[in-house]
């Protein structure tokens, strides 16, 4: 890998990441009424405590004031507090990245490990039953809604049989590790189950193109046994195309995560997000999205040098 090409990348994504936050901001200022409306109807908040901190908030200023502040704030790690809680922003969104780190890497591994081995035994066995019975539980959980399926689940798991805990993180004076897997289970499946099924077609349709290849056809004609045919020679080129939809939905799982979160009550940064718009928390609104753009940039670098890595014939400059 050239650095200096990585050294180009990386300085290429700040233009970037001020035109979103650009526009970030100002769909948020465009946005019907101010984040101190949730103070509107409390009688307990009167109108001088209102003006206060508007002025506080620096939303008397103009708009373009207003991003240069935002932005430089952000820059320097000053991100503001939250007009809900008043809590720090930095520290409203490290108490709830962690949660959210654990729930998508555990379902990201649980996806990749099942919607793999299912593509390439979907491909090897291709118009079969097998073929057509993966095929329909892919397009089955492509096409089935998540908080439909997740409310099943909590019914079947939670409700009737009550192995497994609904919602929360962890139960009440128990913060054990087995306490922690028993929650995690429900959310992990529900968010790995749209990827499966999806990933698991990316990886069938590579699978088939490249056993269609002339060198795959070549290996078999000299004797090589099926297995070291499958994994040695086309197995690692059908993956290189898997890198670049595994990278960029990463990014997606871990700060998209908004339907399991909320329905599981997960203690996350989708979760966060959510109360965060019902409450028009702009400073904790800005910071999510610009935190998931960022994640956006650094998984599609990923994915290219993931690329790379993968075939080595690909060189990047």
């Amino acid at each position: 890998m050239n650095v200096s090409y990585l050294f180009k990348r990386l300085v290429s994504m700040l233009p970037l990441l001020l035109g979103v936050s650009l526009i970030l901001f100002g769909v948020l200022h465009l946005a019907p009424g101010t984040p101190l409306d949730v103070y509107a109807d409390n009688p307990s908040v009167s109108p001088e405590a209102l003006e206060q901190m508007r002025l506080a908030l620096g939303l008397d200023q103009p708009a373009h004031i207003q991003y240069f502040h935002w932005i430089r704030g952000f820059l320097t790690g000053e991100w503001g507090y939250s007009i809900r809680t008043g809590q720090p922003v930095t520290l409203e969104v490290v108490q709830h990245l962690g949660p959210t780190m654990l729930l998508g890497g555990v379902s990201f591994l649980l996806a990749l490990l099942v919607a793999v081995p299912l593509g390439v035994i979907s491909a090897l066995r291709r118009s079969s039953a097998v073929d057509y019975t993966i095929t329909f539980g892919a397009f089955l959980g492509i096409s089935m809604p998540v908080f439909w399926l997740a409310l099943m689940l909590q019914l079947l798991f939670s409700v009737q049989w009550r192995l497994l805990p609904s919602a929360g993180m962890s139960t009440i004076g128990d913060g054990s590790v087995l306490d922690l897997a028993r929650h995690l289970i429900l959310p992990a499946c529900i968010l790995a189950f749209a990827s499966i099924a999806g990933w698991s077609r990316y990886m069938r349709s590579s699978m088939v193109e490249v056993l269609s290849q002339d060198y795959v056809r070549t290996a078999r004609a000299k004797g090589l046994p099926g297995g070291q045919v499958v994994y040695r020679h086309a197995l690692r080129n059908a993956l290189a195309p898997m890198i670049t939809v595994v990278a960029l939905d990463f990014a997606g799982i871990v700060s998209g995560a908004v339907i399991t979160e909320t329905i599981f009550a997960w203690p996350g940064i989708g979760r966060l997000f959510i109360e965060s718009m019902n409450g028009r928390d702009y400073p904790v609104l800005m910071a999510l999205m610009m935190i998931g753009s960022l994640a956006l940039l650094i998984s599609n670098l990923i994915a290219d040098l993931a690329y790379a890595l993968a075939d080595p014939r690909i060189r990047y400059e």
